[in-house]
């Protein structure tokens, strides 16, 4: 086997181990069987039953509601903590900072996880907040180590960013305020949003984290389908799981198509992929 055929098989090897599992998912999402691994027929019944299964469904919305308030805050201090490090040079408490921040890079998340069970519980007996363990104490643990990520990813782009221009909108009369709204953040704002939408992933999937700060009808969708796999998996988790995939996968061909047009666009002499005549 020549070289250049060797690499795409080993290359739709690795697509396969990745995208293999996924792919049946998918499939036995349309099984008429309840049995998984077993196919009898082509049916639309699990998606139907989907919508029949209020646990499930309410798990799926607490979850998203989770995501979005804990990457939204993971984003807000994240992105000042990237600030703090790019731009305020050295100073006092620096080093304290760097590892708040990047200490759930490196912790286990069962440590993480029993570091906020005890935390809570404590400050429940100091003070009466938080009232149990809910949606609420969730939303924190997982804004507190999306931080890290967002850091690291807005700090990336900090690190690249000209200063000249922050200069130069100062130098034109501009405030700090003005010149951060209107040539940093712009500048910044797509790796923020590559931030929030990576706290939001990893909110959305944690289980670990979530399984010691969750309480009483506070079961997110991770919590919910390790419960109900360990019973046997239930064909309507696959329809789920198909309808996150699709809703993933629409999301992406929606970006890279609003890549695509911007670099029409932004190419010199060009608007639309089309010459611009300048006469």
């Amino acid at each position: 086997m020549s070289r250049p055929r060797a690499l795409f098989a080993a290359l739709g090897l690795g697509y396969l181990f990745l995208y293999g599992p996924i792919a049946s998912v998918i499939v036995f999402s349309f099984n008429e069987a309840r049995l998984p691994g077993v196919w009898t027929g082509f049916s639309l019944r699990w998606y139907g039953s989907l919508l029949d299964n209020a646990p499930l469904l309410r798990a799926a919305g607490l979850s998203l509601a989770i995501a979005a308030v804990a990457a939204t805050l993971a984003t807000v201090v994240g992105t000042a903590a990237a600030f703090a490090f790019e731009r305020a040079g050295s100073f006092r408490g620096r080093l304290v900072l760097a590892v708040l921040v990047l200490a759930p890079l490196v912790l286990p998340e069962v440590v993480t996880g029993l570091a906020f069970l005890l935390f809570f519980v404590a400050l429940e007996g100091w003070i009466g907040w938080p009232a149990g363990r809910g949606a609420t104490t969730i939303s924190i643990a997982h804004a507190t180590f999306g931080v890290a990520f967002v850091a690291l990813v807005v700090r990336a782009r900090l690190a690249r960013l000209d200063r000249a221009l922050e200069e130069a909108a100062a130098d034109l009369g501009a405030r700090s305020a003005a010149v951060f709204v209107t040539v940093t953040l712009p500048a910044i704002l797509p790796a923020v949003a590559a931030g929030w939408l990576l706290a939001f992933t990893l909110s959305f999937d944690d289980l670990v984290i979530a399984s010691f700060t969750a309480g009483p009808g506070s079961t997110t969708l991770p919590i919910q389908v390790f419960a109900a796999v360990r019973l046997g998996a239930s064909p309507e988790i696959n329809a789920l799981a198909s309808l996150i995939v699709l809703v993933v996968a629409l999301a992406l061909v929606a970006a890279l198509r609003l890549m695509t047009a911007r670099g029409g666009r932004g190419r010199g002499g060009e608007v639309g992929g089309e010459p611009r005549d300048d006469r």
